[in-house]
């Protein structure tokens, strides 16, 4: 939470409500019995803990802070976005062009329930610079990461659309989230039908306070407080000082938890919550103690469990129907008569449980025959798709539909191109090569393919970027290839770019293993680091007529980071 500035203008007064659903829900939330919802899960503040001790280290290994525009922060970004991007969200980064210190909000969407009916949980995930912001506001960010993926876990059906947000920012006034706000149209912010807000939710000394404790928006999280019987208070220390008032500003109803910063506890308030009167709600705040020491892990664990109450409440429907997707990587590819070419088709569950998938295509010309392996999978899985052409298949091109059954049925549709020519299939066999269109065909560890602004990509706005973090770590990034027989050539290359803080002219600390099956091909270190990105090029032509795993490994020492940074790989054949 930002510190206490005067202010000019009035007290902002909303009086509008909630929309007619959203109403009836906090209702009947505020008249519910003494026990929390059964519906909602029970949010294990150990996890929500775990990820605050990642912050905490992140800080640790980055100078002490996580203070926006600094590596700490951008290091927050990424561990969050990753475990979202692994969890199913449709996670977006949104570069902040006012904030005083460049760095990203990250937004993250559950992608069901319907667009326009929106309920929106955002906490700040700076700190000062004076220390690594545990409680403010590591507590308020865990607490939403662990929620957004207990939600992916559970999977259940949405009434409404759940979006989590994690502003820049907020320190030097509340800048991330009012960047996001003014870039809203008013279509986009009418679509948002409450905003909570969670800043310092795990204070040592803390108390249970609501924003706009006595509104509509805040019936659930009260609901939940009351259960307990803490008779929880309105939140007057944090009117106007953080990310929720950037939202009321433009009419968006809002509430959220705290629990308290440096205003001090009365005698009233250590009677019914416990606690130190006469002593600050959290004694470390803005300071370099704010550590995963300062953390009062009950009010944090009734905080994440009201988060969970709420969203239940709010978003969530009965028991959800069991469905899926199907798709194709590349959507689109060419065979020359005699040949053949594979891709990769992916399924996901998009609602309810796994459930198994058989594979079969049609409209596939004469002589074109098309195979999966395997041909069944489970709602999640993918598949091999080889697609081969006979000496007399006829020649043309043509839409091949690729179809899933389980419970239900689920189609893609892929361009097939046959050509006349025989011998040599050439062409690019490298799926997704610029890692523009999600993480499909790759395997790669979590983060790394990312489009974080602090490693540019060479194109585009993604690519794979291994390593970085200036501790003991490793990373791979490999595909599976086919690789046709009888083409005259069979050239690997991609474009690397190596960002080291390691000083020294003589020692690699840090590996970049480039391989082919088993069989090395290339070593980079910290010693290779240069501007820019440079060409890399490998003959394959060894491996032609095989299937072979082309695999990038980065390892990194306990100590000063060192990014290899991969873009736009092609493996040409003809």
């Amino acid at each position: 939470m930002r510190r206490s500035t005067p202010t000019a203008g009035p007290a902002l007064a909303l009086v509008a409500t909630l929309a007619a659903a959203l109403t009836g829900t906090a209702a009947s939330a505020a008249s519910a019995p003494a026990a929390p919802a059964l519906a909602a899960p029970d949010i294990s503040v150990a996890n929500v803990q775990a990820h605050l001790t990642q912050l905490n280290t992140i800080a640790t290994n980055n100078g002490g802070t996580r203070r926006a525009g600094s590596a700490g922060y951008t290091a927050s970004v990424a561990y969050v976005k990753s475990k979202l991007q692994a969890a199913g969200y449709t996670v977006t980064e949104q570069t902040c062009a006012t904030c005083t210190y460049p760095g990203s909000n990250l937004i993250a969407e559950w992608p069901q329930g319907p667009a326009d009916q929106v309920i929106m949980f955002g906490a700040h995930l700076d700190s000062v610079s004076a220390g690594p912001g545990i409680n403010d506001n590591g507590s308020g960010s865990a607490t939403l990461l662990e929620n957004a993926l207990v939600l992916a876990s559970q999977n259940p059906s949405m009434t409404k659309r759940v979006r989590f947000a994690w502003w820049n920012g907020e320190e030097q006034g509340l800048q991330g989230s009012k960047f996001y706000v003014n870039q809203l149209s008013a279509t986009q912010k009418g679509y948002i039908k409450a905003y909570y807000n969670f800043d310092m939710v795990g204070s040592p000394n803390g108390g249970y306070f609501i924003n706009r404790v006595s509104s509509t928006t805040a019936a659930p999280l009260k609901a939940y407080w009351d259960s307990f019987g803490l008779q929880p208070e309105e939140n007057t220390e944090g009117q106007g000082r953080s990310d929720d008032y950037s939202f009321a500003n433009a009419g968006i109803q809002t509430s959220g938890y705290a629990a308290g910063a440096s205003y001090t506890k009365t005698s009233a308030q250590a009677s019914k919550w416990g606690g130190t009167a006469g002593a600050a709600y959290d004694s470390c705040y803005h300071r370099a103690c704010d550590t995963t020491s300062n953390i009062n892990a009950t009010i944090l664990n009734r905080s994440a469990d009201g988060v969970a109450y709420t969203i239940w409440q709010l978003a969530v429907g009965g028991t959800p129907t069991n469905d899926f997707s199907v798709s194709v990587s590349p959507t689109s590819g060419t065979v020359a008569r005699g040949g053949s070419t594979t891709e990769t088709v992916s399924t996901a569950t998009t609602s309810g449980s796994a459930q198994p998938v058989s594979l079969s295509a049609s409209g596939a010309p004469s002589g074109v025959s098309v195979s999966f392996s395997p041909s069944s999978v489970t709602s999640g899985g993918s598949a091999t798709m080889t697609v081969s052409a006979s000496s007399t298949a006829t020649t043309g091109t043509w839409t091949i539909t690729v179809t899933g059954t389980g419970s239900v049925t689920r189609t893609a549709s892929y361009t097939l191109t046959v050509t006349g020519t025989g011998g040599c299939t050439g062409g690019q066999l490298i799926g997704n090569g610029s890692f523009e269109s999600g993480t499909a065909p790759w395997t790669a560890t979590a983060g790394v393919i990312t489009s974080s602004s602090s490693q540019p990509a060479r194109t585009g706005s993604y690519k794979a970027w291994l390593d970085g973090y200036g501790s003991s770590h490793t990373d791979t990034l490999s595909q599976s290839v086919n690789i046709p027989a009888g083409c005259a050539s069979y050239t690997l290359a991609f474009w690397l770019h190596i960002d080291t803080s390691e000083t020294t002219t003589s020692t690699a600390y840090d590996r970049l293993t480039v391989q082919v099956g088993s069989t090395t091909l290339a070593t980079y270190s910290n010693l290779n680091a240069a501007s820019g990105y440079l060409p890399r090029t490998f003959n394959l032509a060894a491996y032609a007529g095989q299937t072979v795993t082309l695999k990038w490994t980065g390892v990194e020492d306990a100590s000063l980071q060192t990014s290899f940074v991969v873009d736009d790989v092609t493996l040409q054949v003809g």
